[in-house]
């Protein structure tokens, strides 16, 4: 969830973070170094207070006759991600989650041997945070704070391939393309966080994210359905990303799209006429 930009080399990685990835670790064929365990750390700290902050506030919510609200809970999480992608974006990229890193890996954005680090550190994350919010909240009946299906499997799968595809199909538009305004990255992936938490929250508890529901799965030992929030996810980001590119590619400068597009040209004749 970077929200810096670069330029659209397909041998390249797009995000800066990893075009510092691949200066630092090319005379040395190591991907662990200084740099590197840096961006390790912020995926860790990153993930830890996504997770935490998201999750608490289901907690809190169960804990206290729904005081937060869906909508609350659904602005926690637009929010935390907002916040992490423009505190740790530019030293980590700001993934934060398993399929977000594999999608970016499948396009070659990412080194592909740095994957695996990646998604133990945001696995690592989403435990430790998991963790503690049993610690601090736990009592006579501990609340789940993970992810289950509230229907099928089938309309889970679905759903979460869905609003996967779309959280990583805006994360490539505006993170990765260097004719958006990386500047708002982090609003746009945030509110849509927020949009899906919004309207699937209820039906699958709008994961997005393996590491979200690995997390407290393994500190509850409660595993129903989670292979569905392993794999739709990172087929969505996959599926997201790659459809994003299919559309991304073109010699035209933005001036020159800006041009050709219909309604500008009206406005323009219709500025000159005057």
């Amino acid at each position: 969830m970077d929200e810096n930009s670069a330029t659209n080399g397909t041998h390249e990685v797009i995000l800066d973070v990893n075009k510092d990835v691949s200066r630092t670790t090319q005379p040395s064929r190591s991907c662990v170094n200084v740099s590197f365990l840096q961006k390790l750390v912020a995926e860790v700290v990153g993930t830890y207070f996504l997770i935490f902050a998201g999750c608490a506030s289901v907690v809190v919510n169960k804990n206290n006759n729904n005081v937060v609200t869906h909508p609350g809970i659904s602005i926690v999480w637009g929010l935390v991600v907002m916040v992490l992608v423009y505190s740790v974006g530019h030293i980590s990229g700001a993934h934060f989650n398993p399929a977000v890193t594999i999608a970016f890996a499948s396009t070659r954005r990412f080194p592909l041997k740095q994957v695996p680090v990646y998604v133990v550190a945001q696995v690592v994350g989403s435990t430790l945070a998991s963790a503690t919010l049993r610690l601090l909240f736990s009592g006579k009946e501990t609340q789940f704070s993970g992810t289950l299906p509230s229907g099928s499997n089938l309309q889970a799968f679905v759903i979460e391939f869905l609003i996967t595809f779309f959280l990583m199909f805006v994360i490539s538009g505006v993170a990765t393309d260097d004719r958006a305004i990386g500047e708002l990255a982090g609003i746009a992936v945030g509110s849509t966080v927020l949009l899906n938490v919004m309207f699937a929250g209820p039906i699958t508890g709008a994961s997005m994210n393996p590491a979200r529901s690995i997390g407290p799965a393994i500190l509850h030992n409660e595993y129903r359905g989670i292979w569905i929030y392993i794999v739709s996810p990172t087929l969505g980001a996959v599926a997201g990303t790659w459809v994003y590119n299919t559309i991304r590619y073109t010699d035209k400068p933005l001036r020159e799209i800006t041009k050709s597009t219909s309604f500008l040209k009206g406005v323009g004749r219709s500025g000159s006429s005057r």
